[in-house]
């Protein structure tokens, strides 16, 4: 998997920008909000659908013109590919894949892509929506179906949520929630099959990672979390079980009805990743944090390209200051004969000035070799 050229037109602060790339590892450097991660953003936006910074499209307008465009040309498996993403105020974006029109739920998995960010050092002690989204991104790219499934629990779950504030407020009955149990039942089932099955393997490649970066000092574990699963009481295997899921849904009523929103299923569940049996959320150093989450994200890698045969494109942004030498070197020793990789920095000397890389100085919005 290869990003060959990416074209801007009035995007962010990009009004017209056309640039080619030939090596592995291309890092754009320059002083704070100056568009460096904009680029970032719209390689990310030509995977999966949707910025990481946003969720209005009309805030990647240039806020002086009425529409913008990113294009992307990539190659998969020796075929070249191009997407091209049309922004429009107040319309919803427009999606071509090689000059024809597609959905955003048919964008994704056809260019894949592992986003570090910042944001990211959070992933091991921030909230567990972070790791659901984390997982979920990871699988869909890999899987269409699951991607899908995705899309229709969430509206199911929707549904269910907007018919128990109406039970709440006495303008439903209760006995309308029959059907959506058992949709929300089935959902549920189908996702957490599959979470598990690609966590088992993400867990895996991620304990080896953790294992080198640490000299095999420590060892990193990930557990599949469901808050309302009883173990004295639940058998682990029913979690599979739409039955399972659907007897859940039913003793919890009383609460959800009180809540107005569901309390069993997927949307509620967590990773707990803990290295040598200490939580690493709760009792985690900085530095073990750090070194978890890096960890992750070269799992991520390999689980991508074990499921589609390709390494992803690895976008950067801004995070090797936040790493220290070490494991900064560890982490361009693993990818820069191997991985395509776009990187923003502040400072160059980070890298040493690497021949392999090629370097992009970023002036508001203007780009010089």
């Amino acid at each position: 998997m290869r990003v060959t050229a990416i074209s801007l037109r009035h995007f962010r602060n990009y009004q017209h920008l056309d640039l080619s790339f030939e090596n592995n590892i291309t890092i754009f450097s320059g002083n704070n909000a100056q568009g460096k991660t904009n680029l970032l953003e719209a390689i990310y936006i030509a995977a999966v659908g949707r910025s990481h910074r946003t969720s209005v499209d009309a805030e990647l307008i240039n806020w002086q013109q009425d529409g913008a465009n990113v294009g992307i040309v990539f190659v998969r498996k020796d075929v070249e590919n191009s997407v091209s993403i049309r922004f429009t105020r107040n319309q919803n974006k427009s999606i071509s894949l090689n000059s024809h029109p597609i959905k955003t739920r048919d964008l994704i998995g056809n260019l894949t892509a592992v986003l570090f960010s910042p944001e990211d050092l959070t992933l091991v002690k921030g909230a567990p929506a972070l790791r659901r989204r984390f997982l979920d991104i990871e699988i869909s790219q890999t899987s269409r179906s699951y991607y899908q499934q995705l899309l229709q629990y969430n509206r199911i779950l929707q549904q269910r949520n907007n018919l128990l504030k109406q039970i709440r407020e006495r303008r439903a009955q209760a006995d309308l929630l029959e059907t959506w149990d058992k949709q929300l039942a089935a959902g549920a089932a189908a996702l957490v099959i599959k979470r598990k099955a690609a966590l088992k393997k993400v867990a895996m490649l991620a304990s080896l990672m953790h294992r080198k970066i640490t000299d095999s000092q420590e060892n990193l574990s990930i557990v599949y979390y469901q808050p309302y699963f009883n173990e004295k009481s639940d058998n682990e295997k029913d979690i599979f079980s739409e039955e399972w899921y659907l007897q859940k849904l039913q003793q919890a009523r009383t609460i959800d009805f009180a809540r107005g929103i569901t309390t069993i299923g997927p949307h509620r569940d967590d990773l707990v990743l803990a290295v040598n049996g200490i939580n690493l959320r709760t009792y985690g150093s900085q530095g073990q944090q750090r070194t978890g989450v890096l960890a992750l994200k070269l799992a991520e890698l390999e689980f991508i390209k074990s499921e589609s045969g390709e390494y992803p494109i690895l976008l950067l942004d801004d995070v090797m200051s936040e790493l220290d030498g070490h494991r900064r070197d560890q982490l361009l020793n693993f990818i820069k004969d191997r991985i395509q990789t776009f990187i923003t920095a502040t400072d160059e000397e980070l890298f040493h000035q690497p021949k392999f890389a090629a370097f992009f100085r970023i002036n508001q919005g203007q780009v010089m070799r």
